[in-house]
């Protein structure tokens, strides 16, 4: 009897799940860490407090889970995107560290230029230090999976 070492790699959509997944996780992870000592349901409130405003503050664990829902639905629908778009971006960018710095700098415009601006949160003053910080993050917590998970895929169907 032969052994079939031959393993299937798991589809695209698996892997973006994964890794939409995994990014949400970091992602999530991080926000706790720099919440400073704010509690963990806090957080996630404030995730809620963009799509019921204040409200969310008074809710109890149902709006702890709808922020948890509303970050990871982010974080995946980012992931999906930008996993997609790697190839485009590798062609001409050549380095997929450079691609997760990039990644990381359209995560942050698409939460903070975009998502947050037209959420019930509204605009916030940002300063030079805390949008590095912020943007640091996302390099580590978004851009850097994706990308190097992004290229293993890619480079093993070529």
């Amino acid at each position: 009897m032969e052994k079939n070492d031959y393993k299937e790699q798991p589809g695209k959509y698996t892997i973006i799940a994964w890794v939409g997944l995994l990014t949400g996780t970091l992602d999530a992870v991080a926000a706790i860490l720099s919440a400073h000592k704010m509690p963990v349901v806090t957080v996630f409130k404030f995730i809620a407090s963009g799509i019921f405003g204040k409200a969310a503050f008074a809710g109890g664990f149902e709006m702890v889970a709808a922020g948890i829902f509303f970050h990871y639905l982010i974080a995946c629908s980012i992931t999906a995107v930008l996993f997609v778009l790697y190839p485009m971006f590798i062609s001409f960018l050549k380095s997929k560290y450079v691609v997760a710095v990039v990644f990381a700098l359209i995560a942050w415009v698409i939460t903070h230029l975009v998502i947050v601006p037209l959420s019930r949160i509204g605009w916030s003053h940002m300063d030079i230090g805390g949008t590095a910080i912020s943007i640091g993050i996302l390099i580590i917590t978004i851009g850097l999976p994706i990308a190097l998970i992004a290229d293993r895929y890619f480079v093993s169907k070529k």
